[in-house]
């Protein structure tokens, strides 16, 4: 199962108002199916130029490696020899921080990823849970396996 076009819009529309909420800077969030097919992007009025590649990025990445952004990011760390090769064989489509996240029903089975920028990688994230959270859906972001 994927996510619905109405699904995606909701968790952007919820991701939005976290920001405007929690006065973060403007974001760009973009939502894909498990295949890393976009489903819904939207910008936010004085996101930047490149914000729509960097949302898809960290949301394409998770998907592409079948690993959240924290375990990408210790992969990267660890092997800065794969990350690099693995980014160049995923034409740039790979981000090692925080604001991409897998996105699962409450079984928990996956309906796609989803990825936001604009502000703090961390904050990024943050407006992703919600986003997700305001449509009953759950953001796995690595976070949890380190609780």
């Amino acid at each position: 199962m994927a996510i619905t076009l109405e699904q995606a819009q909701g968790l952007i529309d919820g991701a939005v108002e976290y920001a405007a909420e929690n006065d973060l800077q403007p974001l760009t969030v973009a939502v894909l199916d498990p295949g890393g097919v976009l489903v819904a992007l939207a910008r936010q009025d004085g996101s930047g130029l490149l914000r729509p590649d960097l949302a898809v990025a960290k949301a394409w990445g998770v998907l592409g490696l079948g690993m959240n952004n924290r375990a990408i990011a210790a992969r990267a760390e660890s092997s800065p020899e794969f990350f690099t090769s693995v980014a160049a064989l995923a034409q740039g489509r790979l981000l090692s921080v925080p604001g991409g996240v897998f996105i699962r029903d409450a079984r928990g089975s996956l309906l796609g990823a989803a990825g936001a920028t604009g502000d703090t990688s961390l904050n990024d994230e943050s407006a992703l849970l919600a986003g997700a959270a305001s449509i009953g859906l759950r953001a796995e972001t690595g976070a949890e396996d380190a609780a």
